[in-house]
């Protein structure tokens, strides 16, 4: 990593030689300004005001503009000959204990590394008597011409340097908060407790930037010429919470769902109350007592399944190639018995197995009901002469 700056650390009497290298990256995706016409780049070009000349960055130097707008010339001599022993120099001030610093004044983030095998034992001595201390240094130094106030702590097995915001340039909260006199009920903490609980901790090298990531993979759709489709928008309510109850409980349900706390018993319908799937889960419902009826009828049919493959055959004499409830349904018009005498059909071609005596069955019932059948068979030609000696 490329240093930024060269100095010292100043602790007490020892001097300690350090490089000043930059601990974070920003992976953020910048764009170029265009000309929409064109496509052209459009760049920002550096021009006197007073004889509208572009300039080059050798001949721009520093200027303080006093209230009136005259402009008073400062040199880089002038500012290195000010009284600054931090000009080169972390000078630490103070040892304070870590929850003193306010995160609000938290900027910028620096690794110190020894600068030459001398460095390397005071180096490691100051890194270890903070960690034995579990406190942190209050430092001061001078970056890109300004003195800046900074905190020592131990990252691994290195001093790491946070740059601070001065106590005055943190802006006091005033009308932040929200207005009037506002009761929070213990249920709904008690909600809100168990919605923190429920989502725990969480693995800070596991959180990424999915707008980042988003932003990517639309560059290379464009570059590779294809359609970018519009993602659907998340439901997010507008920001309008009517009943925190329910939003609180809802929350917590999700949580526990997304991170499988209550397992397979959410099919159970256990979240139907609070979630937006009640419609499904009623069409389950029925869906679910149809098919029990369903097991309900094939359980009291199934000792009669024999006399359904043997009575579609019979009655008419024809050969029925189907089979199931489809063909009993087709067949059923044909048939001329009633409830009864199919049912008493159905346990003798169970119970015996054989068709002599549903052909039997059903001839009496056809002699009763007086219906004729369209097909010959057998069992056509003994009902007609029974029909002869009724009329007679």
């Amino acid at each position: 990593m490329r240093s930024i700056w060269n100095g010292a650390i100043s602790f007490g009497l020892v001097s300690i030689p350090i490089k000043l290298v930059n601990a974070t990256e920003n992976h953020s995706i910048s764009f170029r300004q265009i000309h929409l016409a064109d496509g052209g780049r459009i760049r920002y070009r550096k021009v006197c005001e007073l004889d509208e000349e572009e300039v080059s960055g050798g001949e721009i130097g520093k200027a303080y503009e006093d209230a009136d707008g005259t402009m008073i010339p400062i040199t880089d001599e002038d500012l290195a000959q000010l009284p600054l022993p931090t000009a080169k120099t972390i000078e630490i001030v103070a040892f304070v204990p870590a929850d003193r610093i306010d995160p609000l004044q938290m900027d910028a983030a620096y690794y110190l590394s020894a600068n030459g095998v001398p460095a390397a034992k005071p180096y490691t001595l100051l890194r270890e008597a903070l960690r034995r201390s579990n406190r942190v240094a209050v430092a001061k130094y001078a970056l890109r011409g300004r003195e800046r106030l900074g905190m020592l702590r131990v990252v691994d097995d290195v001093i790491a340097m946070h740059g601070l915001l001065w106590p005055d340039e943190i802006r006091a909260p005033q009308d932040a908060a929200p207005d009037g006199d506002i009761t929070v009920r213990d249920a709904e903490l008690d909600l809100a407790d168990a919605l923190m609980d429920t989502l725990g901790e969480v693995d800070m090298d596991s959180l990424h930037d999915d707008y980042r990531e988003a932003v990517e993979e639309l560059v290379a759709a464009k570059a590779a010429g294809e359609t970018v489709l519009p993602a659907e928008p998340e439901d997010t309510g507008d920001g309008k919470v009517i009943d925190l109850i329910a939003a609180l409980e809802n929350s917590v349900r999700a949580a526990r769902k997304s991170r499988n706390v209550e397992g397979a018993g959410d099919g159970e319908g256990g979240m139907a109350d609070v979630h937006p799937i009640k419609k499904t889960s009623s069409k389950t419902s029925g869906k679910t007592a149809r098919t029990t009826e369903a097991e309900q009828t094939t359980k009291a049919e199934q000792t009669t399944g024999t006399a359904k493959k043997t009575t579609h055959r019979t009655p008419t004499g024809k050969t029925v190639t189907r089979s199931g409830s489809s063909t009993a349904k087709k067949s059923a018009p044909k048939s001329t018995g009633a409830k009864k005498s199919t049912s008493t059909a159905k346990k003798s071609a169970g119970s015996a197995g054989s068709r002599t005596t549903a052909k039997k069955t059903t001839t009496k019932t056809a002699t009763k009901k007086r219906t004729s059948s369209s097909s010959g068979g057998t069992t056509a030609k003994k009902t007609a002469p029974s029909r002869k000696r009724t009329s007679a």
